[in-house]
């Protein structure tokens, strides 16, 4: 096992990461947490590569790592004892947790399969594996530099729906729609897509994520556009809704309708809110105005090193909202054979209330 520890910000990112993390093992009860989530391996250490553990106990950071990553590790990973494991990550943890006489560990609960949770009970006996929840939640709070890069994300996500709107007419195809706004915002800065584009006109405006087709955009077609980027681990989240050419009635009145209850929520998103209450804002006025039915998922999710994580904005979030938490307020309406709309914004939580990142105009676009 090849062994390397790199002074630098130790007690800063100790501070700010790791801390945390060993009062949550005291709290739950366990010696050492291993951890094996991207983002939480991310979050945790810095390293940014696409495998690895992570063991942290009462005095050991340590980050296991194969061959490919080893010099990365020891780039991003400062203050971790990064190991090098020459054959599975088992092996080189089967001789790391008896050297440290860890008795009890604890794993993400929702990161580790049944057969590998089999095969690690038996490897580190007597070592006991016990499950641990709450580890993701580590992450709700951003800092300074997390809302920095996400909000470069929101930037790049904001120019590439300005880019695209003289593409969208009739004629055109949702694919090629799609691909041009990756496309831009890789040229833009960004390492890739958050996740697939969603761009679905017409009736497929309806399927909240009806991924891009080869339907060709038709005069009096709504078009809705969901799309992020990511820029250095950290994503943006964004939906438009447009409409091409010519508006009816029905459509501007649904239109304002879910743009009405957007603009509440964020006037009523604020520190001490919990994420059921702040969907009941936005989905109040939906079903008051007879869309309940029609309004099916949540208002919204939080947003950092993953697309959706904690805290939701859900009829079943009972955690209330904090001062540096990012996260997405996107209500909708969707009625089968007809159309959709919803509008996204990302929103970081202040201590008055909170603040909009997204730029892109949200006023009904009518393009012809």
């Amino acid at each position: 096992m090849i062994r390397s520890v790199l002074p630098g910000t130790t007690k800063e990112r100790a501070a700010i990461r790791v801390e945390p993390l060993r009062a949550l093992m005291r709290e739950r009860g366990v010696e050492a947490m291993l951890i094996q989530k991207p983002e939480n391996r991310r979050y945790v250490t810095g390293f940014s590569g696409s495998a690895g553990f992570v063991l942290v106990s009462a005095t050991a950071s340590i980050l296991l790592v194969d061959f490919r990553y080893v010099e990365q590790a020891q780039t991003e990973a400062l203050g971790f004892e990064v190991i090098k494991a020459e054959r599975q990550f088992i092996d080189t943890l089967a001789e790391v947790v008896p050297a440290r006489g860890l008795g009890r560990i604890g794993f993400e609960s929702d990161a580790m399969s049944y057969k590998q949770y089999e095969d690690f009970s038996k490897r580190l006996a007597p070592a006991v594996l016990a499950p641990v929840e709450g580890v993701d939640r580590l992450r709700w709070v951003k800092d300074a530099d997390e809302i920095a890069q996400i909000t470069r994300a929101v930037e790049i996500a904001d120019e590439a729906f300005a880019h695209i709107r003289s593409s969208l007419r009739p004629g055109a195809v949702e694919r090629e729609i799609a691909i041009e706004m990756e496309f831009f915002m890789r040229r833009r800065g960004a390492d890739k897509e958050a996740f697939e584009t969603i761009v679905a006109s017409g009736p497929r405006s309806a399927l909240p994520h009806g991924r891009a087709s080869e339907r060709v955009l038709a005069r009096g077609d709504f078009v809705t556009l969901d799309f992020g980027a990511l820029c250095r681990g950290y994503v943006s989240d964004c939906t438009r809704t447009v409409v091409l050419g010519e508006v009816s009635q029905k459509q501007r009145e649904v239109y304002e309708l879910v743009l009405a209850a957007q603009r509440a929520a964020l006037a009523g998103i604020k520190p001490g809110i919990s994420g059921k209450d702040a969907d009941t804002i936005a989905r109040t006025i939906i079903t008051d105005a007879g869309y309940g039915d029609a309004f099916g998922h949540s208002l919204g999710h939080g947003v950092g090193l993953a697309v959706h994580e904690g805290p939701t904005l859900s009829p079943r979030e009972e955690a209330v909202l904090a001062p540096g938490m990012v996260v997405t307020v996107e209500p909708g309406i969707y009625l089968p054979g007809w159309g959709g709309v919803r509008i996204e914004d990302l929103v970081v939580v202040t201590e008055a209330g909170c603040r909009s990142v997204t730029r892109a105009p949200k006023d009904l676009l009518i393009l012809s």
